[in-house]
């Protein structure tokens, strides 16, 4: 009896020291995101700042707005293009070189791309007002958090989406190359709302996975993996609601 007791003390030990460092972990993982967020909309403001001016130049855009000559250059020269695609190259020459990183060298990595992603994104306030861009912002804050804690409590198995959403997200990312091409209003329309679907699903399956990767790798105290394991899921969770935050400006933002 004495020795069951034992093992029983035993076992709440662990279970109350996994969920201790689940909690840290979980919220390490969330202030990485974090900070990776306020660089990306710090990015974002001040490159547009530049980029657009009320002095007047030769490039109109609008009633009192025009782009200065860095404006020129990152939105209506052919750099525009590698400014859109170069944070997709990040993430995967990322996600496939990571292991090969000090996690100090990982974190630098996420957040310089989490600044390259700025860039990229500074173009919205081209195109949308700044308080639509804000209220957006928010709603999809407010969505989000639902979506993460859904999948942080939730005790139904989800791990099942990951395959189903992940060939949503490459349709996403095929249909969204040809109709730069096609330009149709009505299929930009479609794929914003399948996109605010899919990354919403991410959301909570992600979390979920965050949460039972680490569970399962928990007791073997690999430090250097648990703090990996916390960028990669910061990235994932930061390109979710980036993400559901665009497709929703594109079907709830008021345009300039």
């Amino acid at each position: 009896m004495a020795e069951y007791q034992t093992i029983r003390t035993a076992g709440t030990i662990r279970g109350a020291a996994i969920d201790e460092g689940l909690r840290a972990h979980m919220n390490k993982v969330y202030g990485i995101m974090s900070i990776g967020m306020l660089i990306t909309a710090a990015a974002a403001w001040a490159i547009s700042g530049l980029a657009i001016s009320d002095v007047p130049t030769a490039a109109q855009i609008g009633a009192d707005r025009y782009l200065t000559d860095l404006g020129v250059a990152i939105y209506a020269s052919p750099l525009k293009w590698l400014i859109m695609f170069a944070p997709l190259i990040v993430v995967f020459a990322f996600s496939a070189t990571i292991n090969r990183m000090s996690v100090a060298t990982a974190t630098t990595v996420f957040y310089a791309f989490a600044a390259l992603m700025g860039l990229s994104l500074s173009s919205i306030f081209l195109i949308y007002t700044g308080m639509s861009i804000i209220q957006v912002f928010l709603t999809t804050a407010v969505a989000f958090a639902g979506l993460s804690l859904y999948g942080y409590t939730t005790k139904r198995d989800i791990s099942g989406w990951g395959a189903f959403l992940m060939m949503g997200v490459i349709g996403l990312i095929v249909a969204s190359i040809v109709n730069i091409f096609l330009g149709s209003g009505v299929v930009q329309l479609a794929i914003a709302v399948i996109g605010v679907l899919i990354f919403a699903g991410l959301t909570a399956y992600d979390t979920q996975k965050i949460k039972t990767d680490y569970i399962a790798h928990a007791a073997q105290g690999d430090a250097e993996w648990l703090g990996k394991s916390a960028i990669m899921g910061a990235l994932n969770l930061y390109l979710d609601f980036i993400n559901m935050f665009m497709f929703m400006l594109q079907i709830f933002g008021n345009r300039e």
